[in-house]
This record gives structure tokens, C-alpha cells and sequence, in this order.
């Protein structure tokens, strides 16, 4: 996927996020959980574009 791609893809689930922040009224609970997740899952995201989602999940703790 090209750079350029991915930052479009940021910028319009950031806009999305600030537009649900903004408007939508919710707990301040639930939006710190919507927040939360979607930041996870846009990481989780781009450590798969990047490829370096399967380094991550070959790393072994302990012995």
C-alpha cells in the first residue's frame, strides 16, 4: 500500500473520530473506550501494512 494511501486512511478515521467525539453525545467513559479502540485498532493496522505485525507475534517471553 503506498505512504500516501495510509496517510489518507489516517486523516479520514481521525476526521471520523473527531466528528463522533464532537457530535454524538456520550458518557466520557465510552468515548475514552471508543478512543482506546480505535487507536489500537489503527496501530494493530499499520503494523500490518508495514509488515512487522508477524515480528511481533513471533516474540516469545521467558524461557
Amino acid at each position: 500500500m503506498p505512504l500516501i494511501q495510509v496517510i489518507i486512511v489516517l486523516i479520514v478515521v481521525g476526521v471520523i473520530l473527531w466528528l463522533i467525539n464532537r457530535y454524538i453525545p456520550m458518557a466520557g467513559s465510552i468515548k475514552s473506550l471508543l478512543n482506546a479502540v480505535v487507536v489500537i485498532a489503527v496501530v494493530i493496522w499499520l503494523l500490518k501494512v508495514f509488515g512487522l505485525w508477524s515480528y511481533i507475534t513471533h516474540i516469545h517471553v521467558g524461557t
